[in-house]
Protein backbone atom coordinates (compact mmCIF):
# COMPACT_ATOMS: atom_id res chain seq x y z
CA UNK A 1 0.00 0.00 0.00
CA UNK A 2 1.31 3.22 -0.84
CA UNK A 3 1.02 6.35 1.66
CA UNK A 4 1.61 9.89 1.04
CA UNK A 5 2.99 12.64 3.00
CA UNK A 6 1.34 14.82 5.34
CA UNK A 7 3.13 17.77 3.74
CA UNK A 8 1.23 16.75 0.53
CA UNK A 9 -1.63 15.69 1.43
CA UNK A 10 -4.34 16.23 4.08
CA UNK A 11 -4.39 12.62 5.94
CA UNK A 12 -7.49 11.35 8.11
CA UNK A 13 -7.26 11.91 12.12
CA UNK A 14 -8.82 9.19 13.56
CA UNK A 15 -9.49 9.36 17.63
CA UNK A 16 -7.32 6.32 17.97
CA UNK A 17 -4.27 6.50 16.06
CA UNK A 18 -3.41 4.65 13.54
CA UNK A 19 0.43 4.63 14.04
CA UNK A 20 2.24 5.26 17.87
CA UNK A 21 5.92 6.30 17.56
CA UNK A 22 8.15 5.57 20.64
CA UNK A 23 11.11 6.13 22.25
CA UNK A 24 11.79 3.91 25.23
CA UNK A 25 13.59 5.82 27.40
CA UNK A 26 15.50 5.22 30.98
CA UNK A 27 16.11 2.17 31.27
CA UNK A 28 19.37 3.06 32.23
CA UNK A 29 18.35 5.45 34.63
CA UNK A 30 16.04 3.15 36.33
CA UNK A 31 17.98 0.87 36.85
CA UNK A 32 20.51 2.90 38.43
CA UNK A 33 17.98 4.42 40.58
CA UNK A 34 17.57 1.36 42.10
CA UNK A 35 21.12 0.31 42.15
CA UNK A 36 21.42 -1.78 39.83
CA UNK A 37 23.39 -2.83 36.71
CA UNK A 38 21.69 -0.71 33.44
CA UNK A 39 21.29 -3.63 31.76
CA UNK A 40 18.80 -4.69 34.28
CA UNK A 41 16.88 -1.70 33.28
CA UNK A 42 17.34 -3.20 29.21
CA UNK A 43 16.17 -6.37 30.47
CA UNK A 44 13.30 -4.72 32.34
CA UNK A 45 11.90 -1.96 29.64
CA UNK A 46 11.35 -5.96 27.41
CA UNK A 47 8.20 -6.51 29.93
CA UNK A 48 7.75 -2.68 28.70
CA UNK A 49 7.44 -3.56 25.42
CA UNK A 50 5.30 -7.00 25.30
CA UNK A 51 2.95 -4.86 27.64
CA UNK A 52 2.59 -1.87 25.38
CA UNK A 53 2.54 -4.51 22.16
CA UNK A 54 -0.18 -6.05 23.56
CA UNK A 55 -2.67 -2.73 24.80
CA UNK A 56 -1.72 -1.33 21.58
CA UNK A 57 -3.38 -4.36 19.34
CA UNK A 58 -6.41 -4.81 21.86
CA UNK A 59 -6.94 -0.53 21.45
CA UNK A 60 -7.08 -0.80 17.14
CA UNK A 61 -3.81 0.51 16.65
CA UNK A 62 -2.49 -0.24 13.37
CA UNK A 63 1.58 0.10 13.49
CA UNK A 64 3.54 0.58 17.00
CA UNK A 65 7.17 1.85 16.08
CA UNK A 66 9.66 1.15 18.60
CA UNK A 67 13.29 3.35 18.20
CA UNK A 68 15.57 0.46 20.55
CA UNK A 69 18.89 1.16 19.10
CA UNK A 70 20.10 4.57 16.93
CA UNK A 71 22.71 4.84 14.72
CA UNK A 72 24.33 6.87 18.19
CA UNK A 73 23.93 4.39 20.42
CA UNK A 74 27.37 2.83 19.36
CA UNK A 75 29.08 5.42 21.24
CA UNK A 76 27.84 3.93 24.35
CA UNK A 77 30.20 1.28 26.60
CA UNK A 78 31.08 -1.65 24.99
CA UNK A 79 30.20 -3.52 27.68
CA UNK A 80 26.66 -1.87 27.44
CA UNK A 81 26.56 -2.42 23.60
CA UNK A 82 27.30 -6.03 23.68
CA UNK A 83 24.49 -6.60 26.58
CA UNK A 84 22.20 -4.78 24.11
CA UNK A 85 22.90 -6.75 21.41
CA UNK A 86 22.49 -10.32 23.12
CA UNK A 87 19.17 -8.74 24.94
CA UNK A 88 17.77 -8.18 20.91
CA UNK A 89 18.47 -12.17 20.13
CA UNK A 90 17.11 -13.34 23.12
CA UNK A 91 13.87 -11.12 23.14
CA UNK A 92 13.90 -12.24 18.54
CA UNK A 93 14.26 -15.78 20.03
CA UNK A 94 11.10 -15.64 23.01
CA UNK A 95 8.58 -13.13 21.48
CA UNK A 96 8.68 -13.86 17.88
CA UNK A 97 6.35 -16.84 18.15
CA UNK A 98 4.15 -14.76 20.18
CA UNK A 99 3.97 -12.15 18.04
CA UNK A 100 3.28 -14.57 15.20
CA UNK A 101 0.30 -16.46 17.25
CA UNK A 102 -1.18 -13.41 17.81
CA UNK A 103 -1.28 -11.95 14.14
CA UNK A 104 1.20 -9.50 14.58
CA UNK A 105 3.66 -8.05 11.70
CA UNK A 106 7.19 -7.62 12.94
CA UNK A 107 9.55 -5.49 10.81
CA UNK A 108 13.08 -4.09 11.89
CA UNK A 109 14.59 -1.25 10.15
CA UNK A 110 18.16 0.30 10.05
CA UNK A 111 21.31 -0.28 8.81
CA UNK A 112 21.37 -3.48 9.79
CA UNK A 113 25.26 -4.46 8.42
CA UNK A 114 26.52 -3.30 11.31
CA UNK A 115 24.98 -6.48 13.32
CA UNK A 116 26.70 -9.85 13.16
CA UNK A 117 25.47 -12.62 10.91
CA UNK A 118 23.41 -14.56 13.50
CA UNK A 119 21.14 -11.39 14.31
CA UNK A 120 21.05 -10.50 11.06
CA UNK A 121 19.63 -13.88 10.13
CA UNK A 122 17.20 -14.22 12.89
CA UNK A 123 15.56 -10.74 11.70
CA UNK A 124 15.33 -11.78 8.39
CA UNK A 125 13.95 -15.29 9.78
CA UNK A 126 11.60 -13.55 11.76
CA UNK A 127 10.51 -10.92 8.76
CA UNK A 128 9.62 -14.05 6.83
CA UNK A 129 7.50 -15.70 9.40
CA UNK A 130 5.11 -12.90 10.26
CA UNK A 131 5.55 -11.24 6.99
CA UNK A 132 1.35 -11.93 6.58
CA UNK A 133 0.10 -11.10 9.16
CA UNK A 134 -2.72 -8.38 9.25
CA UNK A 135 -3.54 -7.21 12.95
CA UNK A 136 -0.60 -4.85 13.55
CA UNK A 137 2.79 -3.82 12.63
CA UNK A 138 5.63 -4.10 15.28
CA UNK A 139 8.50 -2.05 13.58
CA UNK A 140 11.70 -1.97 15.58
CA UNK A 141 14.09 0.44 14.75
CA UNK A 142 17.83 -0.88 15.02
CA UNK A 143 20.85 1.07 13.71
CA UNK A 144 18.56 3.85 12.54
CA UNK A 145 18.85 7.64 12.33
CA UNK A 146 16.48 9.85 10.67
CA UNK A 147 19.50 11.28 8.73
CA UNK A 148 20.55 7.95 7.55
CA UNK A 149 17.17 7.32 6.65
CA UNK A 150 16.52 10.11 4.38
CA UNK A 151 20.12 9.93 2.68
CA UNK A 152 19.74 6.56 1.87
CA UNK A 153 16.55 7.35 0.17
CA UNK A 154 17.81 10.03 -1.65
CA UNK A 155 20.71 7.88 -2.76
CA UNK A 156 18.31 5.31 -4.04
CA UNK A 157 15.79 7.87 -5.80
CA UNK A 158 19.16 9.20 -7.52
CA UNK A 159 19.61 5.84 -8.51
CA UNK A 160 15.77 5.26 -9.76
CA UNK A 161 15.74 8.54 -11.70
CA UNK A 162 19.04 9.10 -13.33
CA UNK A 163 20.13 12.07 -15.07
CA UNK A 164 17.16 14.00 -13.15
CA UNK A 165 17.70 16.68 -11.80
CA UNK A 166 14.38 18.24 -9.66
CA UNK A 167 12.22 15.66 -7.20
CA UNK A 168 9.09 15.64 -5.43
CA UNK A 169 8.70 14.19 -2.15
CA UNK A 170 6.08 11.75 -4.04
CA UNK A 171 9.33 10.32 -5.73
CA UNK A 172 11.90 10.21 -2.43
CA UNK A 173 8.87 8.68 -0.18
CA UNK A 174 9.08 5.20 -1.87
CA UNK A 175 12.37 4.35 -0.57
CA UNK A 176 12.19 5.58 3.23
CA UNK A 177 12.54 2.86 5.49
CA UNK A 178 9.34 2.90 6.61
CA UNK A 179 7.66 3.34 3.27
CA UNK A 180 5.03 0.92 3.85
CA UNK A 181 3.62 2.73 6.65
CA UNK A 182 1.55 5.89 7.21
CA UNK A 183 3.35 8.65 8.47
CA UNK A 184 2.77 8.60 12.93
CA UNK A 185 -0.03 10.12 14.33
CA UNK A 186 1.38 9.89 17.93
CA UNK A 187 4.76 10.19 19.11
CA UNK A 188 5.86 9.08 22.81
CA UNK A 189 8.91 9.58 24.52
CA UNK A 190 9.60 8.53 28.19
CA UNK A 191 12.44 9.08 30.69
CA UNK A 192 11.77 13.20 30.90
CA UNK A 193 13.43 14.40 27.82
CA UNK A 194 12.00 16.59 24.67
CA UNK A 195 13.79 15.96 21.75
CA UNK A 196 13.13 13.31 18.89
CA UNK A 197 16.72 12.51 18.88
CA UNK A 198 17.37 11.56 14.78
CA UNK A 199 14.09 9.54 15.14
CA UNK A 200 12.30 9.23 12.23
CA UNK A 201 12.81 13.28 11.21
CA UNK A 202 10.83 13.38 7.79
CA UNK A 203 7.60 11.03 9.01
CA UNK A 204 7.33 13.48 11.82
CA UNK A 205 6.62 16.32 10.52
CA UNK A 206 2.71 16.68 11.54
CA UNK A 207 3.05 14.20 14.58
CA UNK A 208 1.44 14.83 17.70
CA UNK A 209 4.41 14.50 20.67
CA UNK A 210 3.73 13.57 24.28
CA UNK A 211 6.56 13.15 26.61
CA UNK A 212 6.50 11.74 29.91
CA UNK A 213 8.80 12.03 32.63
CA UNK A 214 8.06 8.00 33.13
CA UNK A 215 11.37 6.02 32.89
CA UNK A 216 10.75 3.00 29.82
CA UNK A 217 10.19 -0.09 32.67
CA UNK A 218 7.62 1.96 34.54
CA UNK A 219 4.81 2.27 31.10
CA UNK A 220 2.44 1.14 31.79
CA UNK A 221 -1.11 0.60 29.98
CA UNK A 222 -2.56 3.81 32.00
CA UNK A 223 0.35 5.88 30.88
CA UNK A 224 0.14 4.04 27.28
CA UNK A 225 -3.87 5.71 27.32
CA UNK A 226 -2.42 9.10 28.87
CA UNK A 227 -0.28 9.48 25.71
CA UNK A 228 -4.09 8.71 23.80
CA UNK A 229 -6.29 10.71 25.87
CA UNK A 230 -3.81 13.60 24.83
CA UNK A 231 -3.72 13.09 21.51
CA UNK A 232 -7.58 12.58 21.12
CA UNK A 233 -7.74 16.27 23.02
CA UNK A 234 -5.41 18.05 19.87
CA UNK A 235 -6.81 19.55 17.15
CA UNK A 236 -5.07 18.46 13.78
CA UNK A 237 -5.28 21.38 11.51
CA UNK A 238 -2.23 20.00 8.85
CA UNK A 239 -1.98 23.61 7.77
CA UNK A 240 -5.79 24.64 8.41
CA UNK A 241 -7.04 27.23 10.57
CA UNK A 242 -9.59 25.90 13.59
CA UNK A 243 -12.31 27.59 11.90
CA UNK A 244 -11.96 25.43 8.37
CA UNK A 245 -12.22 22.23 10.76
CA UNK A 246 -15.39 23.05 12.57
CA UNK A 247 -16.68 24.11 9.11
CA UNK A 248 -15.70 20.63 7.75
CA UNK A 249 -17.35 18.99 11.18
CA UNK A 250 -20.96 20.78 11.10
Amino acid sequence: MKYTSSTTEVPDAPSVPRHVAIIMDGNGRWATKRFLPRVAGHVKGVDAVRTVVEACARRGVEYLTLFAFSSENWRRPEEEVSLLMRLFVTALDREVSKLHANNIRLKVVGDLSRFDDKLQSMIASAERKTANNTRMTVTVCANYGGRWDIMQAVGQMVAAHPGAANFTEEQLAPHLAMAYAPEPDLFIRTGGEQRISNFLLWQLAYTELFFTDTYWPDFSIESLDEAIASYQHRERRFGRTGAQLAEKKS
